[in-house]
């Protein structure tokens, strides 16, 4: 894949997460803050990753990834999307929320990998239903997506859809599965002791 073509990763956490508390980026799973898991799959796969923030998000230590500020307002997880966009120097561009503990860079690999034709992007989904902060965004993307974006309107799935993009259907549906609230966390907690994955010691 050439430089200029291969995507840059971008790593959404610009929201307030209001229904964990707020901060979620440094909300901890298992020892770990949750958005090192996103970070650490992407990282595996892409050599140039991006963090979308606030000015004044809280992130914990996060070594070779740079931090994109996005506008303040509108609050809209499309503000995140259009900005790396509009950063990535003309490059596609890998969005991960920053709240999925379960993707796999198996599962970036595949998204980078595959073959948008004239879509403007590849989205993740299970069962046909989209995952918008999951997929590998085409520069092409920005002009269909700038609109909504600077009036920081219309839910995010329905702005993506009518992009009418390429569809990649997620083998593990878990892979999807997103924390916004403390019950998503405890369940996520539960789900890494079921597939035995210790929790991480501070040093």
């Amino acid at each position: 894949m050439r430089l200029r073509s291969k995507p840059v990763g971008a790593i959404m956490a610009g929201g307030q997460g209001l229904r964990i508390g707020g901060q979620k980026a440094t909300v901890e799973l298992h020892g770990k803050p949750l958005i090192c898991y996103p970070v650490a799959a992407v990282q595996a796969v892409l050599s140039r990753v991006a963090i979308m923030a606030k000015t004044g998000t809280k992130l914990p230590a996060l070594p070779g990834v740079a931090v994109w500020i996005e506008p303040e307002s509108p609050r809209h997880p499309l503000v995140g999307i259009t900005q790396a966009l509009a950063l990535a120097g003309g490059r596609p561009v890998l969005v991960c929320a920053g709240d999925l503990p379960f993707v796999t860079s198996e599962l970036i690999k595949r998204l980078v990998k595959a073959d948008p034709g004239r879509a403007p992007a590849v989205i993740a989904c299970a069962d046909e239903r989209m995952q918008p902060l999951l997929g590998c965004y085409q520069p092409r993307a920005l002009k269909g997506l700038a609109g909504a974006a600077r009036a920081g309107t219309g839910r995010l799935i329905d702005v993506v859809a009518a992009l009418d993009p390429v569809l990649l259907e997620v083998e593990d549906p878990e892979e999807l599965f997103d924390i916004d609230t403390p019950d998503d966390l405890l369940l996520a907690a539960a789900m890494l002791d079921r597939r035995g994955v210790p929790v991480a010691r501070r040093p």
